[in-house]
């Protein structure tokens, strides 16, 4: 049936304190069905619910954000408003908003909490609410301190673990994988792909996102224009080992490939999901007895580590990498210090 066609679901009325309201509405707050637009509110009066909706809209047309991006912060907003009508038993209205307490702000993530989420899930879910209250501050329609008044959950402090040069070299070998029961084509796909992601410091998304005709042959160019996070597109340099791997692929894949579809495709023509690359990165991560953290991004993280351990400079890996900020380039910074000092640990006669 036409997603235009499902009927709209039915909510019960937001409930009291006592009455089981806030896991109720929480529960309330699921991703709707296709049609029913990105943020149906019962628990909010009109006013509130079309500011949504215009927040949403803005996230996508002004600031270009993807639409699972846009999904999540609508998830987000729906949840937390759910909980703050269950919380203050009625229907929310801006003014409401406005009056916010900080204790009600901890009081949400403390039902969060209670329900399992993480500290990074707690942090995009108030990074969430605070970009709606910016964006009401910004439109006249009143500032919600409460959210900036409460701090952000703290993160434990994890840095990427990057695999060695030597095992990144061979990950792209079809020899490891060739007791499988793959045919060639598909070997040789997978082998393309990882290149690409340790090759040119890629994400899955970006690999599997190229076109046909971004990736040039071997000899006739050495870059490729990659759309990254925000559509936001970036030129990145290939090797000529990969764009060789890329063109083997393509010479025996049995599928026509268009010149502007996806250049990456499944065993039965169709797009290729990031999940196929996964299990394909942990039968090589048993061919070659690495750890759990050797994941396909674990080679993107590999290719910045190694750039930075060969002398790179920070901000040409930050451009490369299409990180928005030098910041997040700078762990690893972190990672290349750790590597050194165990280096010395194994290394000194007297450590």
């Amino acid at each position: 049936m036409d997603s235009a066609d499902e009927p709209r679901a039915r909510f019960p009325r937001p409930a009291k304190r006592g009455e089981g309201g806030t896991q109720r509405a929480q529960r309330d707050a699921g991703p709707r069905k296709r049609g029913e637009g990105n943020a149906l509110l019962p628990f909010a009066r009109p006013e509130l619910e079309a500011e949504v909706e215009r927040w949403l809209e803005y996230l996508g047309a002004e600031r270009r954000y993807s639409p699972k991006t846009l999904e999540a912060y609508a998830r987000d907003a729906r949840q937390l408003l759910a909980f703050l009508a269950g919380h203050l038993g009625q229907k929310l209205t801006l003014t409401d908003l406005a009056k916010l307490e900080p204790r009600d702000v901890r009081a949400f993530l403390a039902a969060r909490r209670a329900e399992g989420l993480t500290s990074r899930s707690l942090m995009r879910a108030l990074a969430g609410a605070r970009s709606f209250a910016r964006y009401l501050e910004r439109h006249g329609k009143g500032a919600i301190g409460a959210l900036s008044a409460v701090r952000s959950p703290k993160l434990p402090k994890t840095l990427p673990k990057p695999l060695t040069v030597s095992a990144a070299k061979r990950i792209v070998e079809t020899e490891l994988r060739a007791g499988e029961d793959r045919e060639p084509w598909i070997l040789a796909r997978d082998a393309a792909v990882l290149a690409l992601l340790y090759g040119s410091g890629l994400r899955i998304s970006e690999a599997l996102g190229l076109e046909r005709n971004a990736v040039p042959e071997p000899g006739r160019g050495d870059a490729i224009l990659v759309t990254g996070k925000g559509n936001k597109t970036r030129m990145v340099p290939v090797l000529q080992q990969v764009l060789g791997l890329v063109t083997d692929y393509v010479a025996i894949c049995p599928y026509a490939l268009a010149a502007d579809g996806p250049l990456f495709v499944g065993a039965r023509g169709g797009p290729l999901s990031p999940r196929i690359v996964q299990l394909a990165m942990a039968r090589l991560r048993g061919a070659l007895a690495l750890p759990e953290s050797a994941t396909p991004h674990a080679l993107r993280h590999s290719f910045a580590t190694h750039l930075l351990a060969r002398g790179g400079d920070l901000r040409a890996i930050q451009e490369l990498l299409g990180h928005a900020s030098l910041s997040t380039t700078q762990i690893y910074t972190e990672v290349d210090a750790e590597r050194l000092v165990e280096v010395y640990r194994n290394a000194h006669p007297r450590a």
